[in-house]
């Protein structure tokens, strides 16, 4: 079984903090094979029911376990999982619990607690950059055109049939038995057009007519695809100036794999690679940092900034995203640090292997590689 280092230190730290950890991610993205790495646990899978029996008593099953680390997964599966997590974060401390699920806690109506302020939530990424050493295919190539769920990235073959077996599941596990949606073909297609498009600016009333739904239906659907980290969306850094985008978002698909399955590439091309690689470098930035604080900046003559880093406390950071660093084109960060003038701006490239600096006029500009991004974001 492959070791993934880097999440087996987060789920180090996290219990740390707290008890209870909330384990999330999409469908075959690696829950159960990460938590069942861990030396010294208690693995339970709640789809069984021979398991959910023995927590009909969570009090007697907790008293079971105590100064163990324990595993439930699938949690959701349990007729009230979130009494069995508040009962053990309350009462039992020694106990180190991962419970795992392919959403955000709350959006299922057996989550009558969502458990505020006594867990860690970690979000499980598509592979990492680091990682795919770790699998022994260090091959960026095969990552952006597979994608980053193991069992695809390490698959020597994998045909379009697999992705769409992987949509079926997440209708039928994930959408039917969380929101109980019933109009499969119109949600589909609107997964198949956002995968085909992402990284674009998402405009629901473009994808009403082709899915043979409502603007409003359009706009439900996303945030079902945003609350089950299938689709991110990314909204616009603003403070509101009447030069800026305020409102459009950016919606990514959660894997290059996907995106590729839908546009039909099947081999990939030089002009593929930036597209891909901006997907890339918002898995790591997500996975070092998570979802809210990344932005995207754009204003209304077209001049746009892939990613800006929002965090309260420091100047915002702005991104650029480029397979290569000759592709870079200094626009964007210049018509942003008119309105902006402090803060960082990177470029982080696939063919650069030293952080170096170059001045545009007035413009200070660092090309990093995406390791050294991720160290100088942390």
């Amino acid at each position: 079984m492959v070791k993934r280092e880097y999440w087996l230190r987060r789920i180090e730290e996290a219990w740390n903090h707290r008890s209870l950890i909330w384990l999330a991610g999409v469908r075959r993205v690696g829950k159960t094979c990460l938590c069942q790495s861990l030396p010294d646990a208690e693995y339970f899978d709640c789809e069984r029911p021979r398991i959910r029996r023995t927590m009909d008593d969570p009090e007697s099953f907790l008293n079971a376990m105590r100064g163990k680390r324990v595993i439930l997964d699938e949690v959701h599966r349990l007729p009230n999982p979130s009494q069995l997590l508040k009962i053990a974060a309350d009462h039992y401390p020694d106990i180190r619990i991962i419970a795992t699920g392919s959403s955000s806690l709350g959006i299922s109506a057996k989550f009558k607690d969502t458990l505020s302020g006594r867990k860690v939530n970690l979000w499980l990424n598509p592979l990492l950059l680091e990682e795919l050493a770790v699998f022994e295919k260090p091959d960026i190539g095969r990552r952006m055109l597979q994608g980053g769920l193991p069992g695809f990235f390490l698959a020597d073959k994998l045909p379009d049939s697999d992705f769409q077996e992987w949509m079926d599941a997440y209708w039928s596990k994930d959408i039917m038995e969380l929101f109980r949606l019933e109009r499969r073909t119109s949600f589909q297609r609107l997964m198949e057009l956002l995968f085909a498009n992402s990284g674009g600016i998402f405009e629901a009333t473009r994808y009403a007519i082709p899915c043979e739904i409502s603007r409003t239906a359009v706009t439900n659907y996303l945030a079902v695809l945003e609350q089950t980290f299938v689709a991110h969306v990314i909204r616009p850094f603003s403070t509101h100036r009447p030069t800026e985008i305020v409102s459009a978002p950016k919606v990514y698909a959660f894997d290059t794999g996907f995106v590729c399955c839908f546009r039909n590439w099947d081999n990939l091309r030089r002009e593929d690679m930036g597209l891909l690689w901006e997907h890339l470098i918002l898995n790591e930035l997500q996975a070092c940092l998570g979802i809210t604080v990344i932005r995207y900046w754009r204003d209304k003559r077209g001049h746009e900034v892939d990613f800006i880093l929002a965090e309260h406390s420091r100047k915002p950071r702005a991104i650029e995203c480029k397979w290569s660093a000759d592709a870079f084109i200094p626009d964007g960060f210049s018509a942003f640090r008119c309105s902006y003038p402090e803060g960082e701006n990177i470029v982080v490239c696939h063919d650069v292997d030293k952080s170096y600096t170059r001045r545009y006029g007035n413009l200070e500009v660092i090309f990093d590689s995406a390791e050294s991004l991720i160290r100088r974001c942390q």
